[in-house]
């Protein structure tokens, strides 16, 4: 059965990804990116025998595949950008594969600036891309594959189709707290996939710091810049790759949107931002 590590783009899944990985898949609890391989994404072209040829069609083979993915009803951890919408009536899931998910999401203004920086966008691109409802993903250095098409939708429609589904058991969890107490977040974490996952093995304190300490916004960040890191993607205007940790805990909107923005972006956001309390 599936736990979907689920958020909206520059959210914090990776860093998620990084916790988990390091804390289920290692020894000792010490990171290293080739943990990461533990918890793949979906959708990718290895979990299809269809040929994807155009923007959309992997919505149909969806359930198919996550079919095959649980066959040997072992517990997996699968990463995912899309939203928990439907496409052209084919839903994203089934509690028939799935038993749960972690939802990870951030104030809406600091996504702006990541998302900027990654896609390499201006401040009004980036708020056009998250106010597309009909928003998607894919690799940008595939011309041909499409089986990694991820619909995101608004970051609105995002945020509410993960963190209101009755599907399955969740748990939303917000970056900011992750950052200032990962200790009691994490370890709430560890509880809930163990409880989903009829784990009886007690909390290893010791693994538990080990993952923190290694997974620290800085060491990963030198890591990157030591051996690279397959997630970050070829700049569209550079010949250069674009550094996937950029700014970590330091990417406080305020003082990286110019002031002429502030009042936009706000209204924008509006509505969630009081509704999730940011």
């Amino acid at each position: 059965m599936i736990i979907w590590i689920s958020s909206y783009p520059k959210s914090g899944n990776t860093w998620l990804r990084s916790l988990i990985s390091t804390y289920y898949f290692t020894e000792d609890g010490n990171f290293k990116f080739e943990a990461l391989k533990n918890i793949s994404q979906f959708p990718q072209k290895k979990y299809f025998k269809e040929k994807i040829d155009r923007p959309g069609k992997v919505s149909s083979y969806w359930l198919s595949a996550q079919r095959e993915i649980v066959k040997d009803k072992k517990v997996k951890f699968l990463k995912t950008h899309n939203s928990l919408l439907a496409i052209n009536g084919n839903q994203f899931t089934s509690p028939q594969y799935t038993i749960g998910a972690i939802n990870i999401i951030r104030d809406p203004r600091n996504i702006l600036t990541s998302l900027c920086n990654h896609y390499e966008l201006t401040y009004d691109e980036g708020i056009s891309f998250m106010n597309n409802d009909r928003k998607s993903i894919i690799d940008p250095n595939e011309k041909s594959e499409y089986s990694d098409f991820q619909y995101l939708s608004s970051w609105s429609n995002h945020v509410s189709s993960w963190t209101k589904t009755n599907q399955f058991r969740k748990m939303v969890i917000k970056y900011e707290d992750l950052a200032i107490d990962p200790y009691k977040v994490f370890r709430d974490i560890i509880v809930f996939i163990n409880t989903l996952s009829n784990f009886e093995n007690k909390i290893d304190e010791k693994k538990l710091e080990n993952c923190l300490r290694t997974t620290e916004f800085e060491t990963l960040k030198a890591k990157e810049n030591e051996n690279g890191f397959l997630e970050s993607i070829n700049s569209q205007k550079k010949n250069k790759k674009i550094k996937f940790f950029n700014l970590g805990f330091k990417n406080k909107w305020k003082d990286v949107v110019p002031k002429a923005y502030h009042e936009k972006i706000n209204n924008v956001f509006k509505a969630d931002l009081i509704k999730l309390n940011y």
